[in-house]
Formats: C-alpha cells, sequence, structure tokens
C-alpha cells in the first residue's frame, strides 16, 4: 500500500512540475488576440493547475505530505525549466527561470499551509482562498524577479495575468469538487503515510 502512495505521490509531483514547465514556456509568449499582448501571456490558463494539485493532495495526505509534493514539483519543475525552457543566452528566459522557481515555493508553500487552517470550513474555501492568496503572491514575485527594470510592461501582464489565474481558480473548483467524492480528508492519511 505504501508503495502504491509512493507511486501517486510521485506521480502528482511530476504533473505539478509539468505544470511549471508548460507554464514557464507559455509565459514567454503574450497573448495577440483582442489587442491583450501588454495585459496577458498563456501561461496564466496553465498555472493555476499547479494549485489544484497540491489542494488535492493537500486534501487527501495533509499538509506535511502536500509540502513534499511541492518540494518534488520544484526541484523537477526546476530541472525540466532549465534543461527545456531556458535560453542559456537570453537573459530574460534565465530570469523567467529563476523567478518561476522562487515564486513557485513560496507561493505553494503559503497555498499548503492557508488550505490546511481552512480545510474544515466550508468545501471551497480552503482551496479557493488558498488558491486566489497563493495566486497573488505567485504572479507578483515571479514578473517583479523575471522582468524588473527590463522594458517589458511587467505590471500590466501581471495584473492581466493574476485576472485570469483568479478565474482560472474559480473554474478548478469544478475538478477539486468533483475529486472530492473520491477521496478522504489527509488528516488521518497523513499519519499512515509519513510513519
Amino acid at each position: 500500500m505504501i508503495k502504491k502512495e509512493n507511486r501517486f505521490l510521485f506521480i502528482l509531483g511530476f504533473f505539478m512540475a509539468l505544470v511549471v514547465t508548460i507554464s514557464n514556456y507559455l509565459v514567454q509568449f503574450p497573448v495577440s488576440y483582442f489587442d491583450l499582448q501588454d495585459l496577458l501571456t498563456y501561461g496564466a490558463f496553465t498555472y493555476p493547475v499547479a494549485f489544484l494539485i497540491t489542494d488535492l493532495a493537500n486534501r487527501k495526505y495533509g499538509k506535511n505530505i502536500a509540502k513534499k509534493i511541492v518540494y518534488l514539483g520544484f526541484v523537477l519543475g526546476v530541472l525540466l525549466t532549465f534543461y527545456f525552457s531556458t535560453n542559456y543566452s537570453d537573459l530574460i528566459s534565465i530570469r523567467i527561470a529563476i523567478g518561476s522557481g522562487v515564486a513557485f515555493l513560496v507561493a505553494q508553500l503559503i497555498d499548503v499551509n492557508i488550505f490546511d487552517r481552512l480545510r474544515n470550513k466550508i468545501w471551497f474555501a480552503a482551496p479557493l482562498t488558498s488558491s486566489l492568496i497563493g495566486s497573488t503572491i505567485d504572479t507578483f514575485l515571479f514578473f517583479s524577479i523575471a522582468f524588473y527594470g527590463l522594458s517589458i510592461k511587467w505590471i500590466t501582464l501581471s495584473f492581466g495575468d493574476l485576472f485570469v489565474k483568479m478565474f482560472v481558480a474559480l473554474l478548478m473548483l469544478i475538478p477539486f469538487r468533483l475529486t472530492m467524492m473520491y477521496i478522504k480528508n489527509g488528516s488521518k492519511n497523513e499519519k499512515k503515510i509519513s510513519a
């Protein structure tokens, strides 16, 4: 049973890293439709899935296991980003990778703690509140590290991305709620796995 659980934890960590890597690649491309190129990047549409993964892990396994998934996702995400998405001759690409790693780790760990504090409230309070706060922290940390001091309009991009991330966080409540029907609350599961 524990091997099956460890495999599932690794799969969650891998999917988290995959979402981060794809988002790091997509953030380099502004949305050019409807004159949104100064307001939005494609990374805003994929990144909120990382919060869904964290919140589902937190609900199923508890705070400590969710943190392990964040750390695993962080390590794998950084490695994949540096291998696949980073152009080492381009300073912006390197700053995107560094900004992503720092913002991801800080925001996800805050998300885990907020979720854990709200886990016994109405079902949507924990995932929605933790994702909205985590997305806000992640967005402003990432954009300030990746683009501060450059000619890129990073402040307007960060607000545009944040708006989309908040909208997607609301949409992520649907798969969260559907998945909750099949998983148990993590406080009891956490003791079994971490032993």
